[in-house]
């Protein structure tokens, strides 16, 4: 259950947050298509292994790779869009105003915080991998590891860009909506 006296569709327009929330939902857009994909992949997998007696290592991989890149981009989408998870039974019984001062404190307290330790850390993760030439393991899997490694802070620095956006779209209508007391 969402919260909707927060949700940024129905708030007034907020100066760069708003353009910041489109860019994120133009890329979110672009990579559902990574779900498509990735059934797709798994119909031909299936099809392969019980009709033909044989399956792919590297389809079996991309399907790991497809499903990971949907559900980390994913989540900077679901940021813009108010559509993550949180404690809305508590939530839902505050004013707005109350809401965007818990939104505001998640966010700084929890979510940066977290979003930093998770990107700066993926850095080094990613490097590693790039410079070995990191591949699978499995002699027909994957080349470039590196590649999907580096969806991770590529992820989160997109998910730090949301939080950004929210935080500032929350402050700003904390200061300026007189309707929601």
């Amino acid at each position: 259950m969402m919260s909707v006296s927060t949700a940024p569709s129905n708030a007034l327009p907020v100066p760069l947050a708003d353009p910041i929330d489109r860019l994120i939902r133009w890329i979110g857009y672009g990579l559902c298509w990574a779900y498509g994909l990735l059934v797709f992949v798994i119909i031909l997998q299936v099809v392969l292994r019980y009709g033909f007696g044989s399956g792919l290592i590297v389809l079996e991989e991309l399907q790991w790779h497809l499903y990971a890149v949907g559900v980390m981009f994913g989540v900077s989408y679901a940021q813009v869009n108010d559509a993550h998870i949180r404690v809305d039974i508590m939530h839902m019984r505050f004013s707005p105003r109350t809401q965007r001062l818990f939104e505001i404190v998640g966010i700084v307290i929890f979510l940066l915080p977290f979003v930093w330790v998770v990107f700066y850390s993926s850095l080094e993760f990613v490097y590693d991998a790039w410079r070995i030439g990191e591949r699978s393991d499995a002699p027909l899997g994957l080349p470039y590891r590196w590649l999907i490694k580096g969806a991770i802070p590529a992820a989160f620095g997109l998910l730090g860009l949301a939080a950004l956006s929210r935080l500032w779209r929350d402050i700003y209508l904390l200061i300026n909506d007189r309707g929601a007391k």
